[in-house]
């Protein structure tokens, strides 16, 4: 059956279901993508990790990683394991010292822990062939350089950097992620 290694690509909004994300991951050696469609929050919780978005309170993934680690549990790896009916399937492998446990999860928590603990992320050459998708030449080569597309800055164009810095400092405060993903980016734009 095989095992692929994956890296989290990034998240979309998904262009088929209003409110939702899509959360894109890639196989580590080669050009296939695996699009999975997430809810809000779940996306929210991949982002702020992702963005490096320090909350004020610790919200539920950062909770369970605290959890954790006070009892001294290691997340091994997350596994996406199957696939049906559109859903993805994904199990925890989680060390104690003593033994290794596998708990189902929810492949976007999986996929928030997996970042939050550093650990890998794997699925099966069966999947991939289900469900993967090969970008076209164009969107690979902007994908392989660690781009981001460019956002649109009107919104933002008015500011000082030192007034974007306390917006975004504001938005997380108010735990408003996406409007502080996007100021994050602009003040990215601009120090460069």
């Amino acid at each position: 059956m095989g095992r692929v290694k994956l890296k989290v690509l990034g998240l979309s909004y998904s262009q088929t279901q209003s409110g939702a994300y899509a959360l894109v991951l890639a196989e580590e050696s080669g050009d296939r993508r695996i699009p999975i469609i997430i809810g809000g929050f779940e996306a929210q919780a991949i982002a702020i990790e992702l963005e490096a978005l320090k909350p004020p309170r610790p919200l539920t993934h950062d909770l369970f990683v605290n959890f954790a680690m006070a009892f001294k549990i290691e997340l091994i790896e997350v596994t996406i394991h199957r696939l049906e009916e559109g859903i993805f399937y994904s199990e925890l492998l989680c060390d104690n010292g003593g033994s290794r446990i596998k708990i189902d999860a929810r492949t976007s928590d999986a996929v928030a822990l997996a970042i939050r603990f550093g650990s890998p992320i794997y699925t099966t050459n069966e999947i991939l062939d289900k469900a993967g998708i090969i970008l076209p030449v164009e969107d690979r080569i902007r994908t392989d350089k660690s781009e981001k597309p460019e956002w649109p800055s009107k919104k933002y164009q008015n500011y000082s950097l030192t007034e974007l810095k306390e917006m975004l400092q504001k938005a997380v405060e108010q735990e408003n992620y996406e409007e502080a993903s996007n100021i994050r980016d602009e003040i990215h734009k601009r120090e460069k």
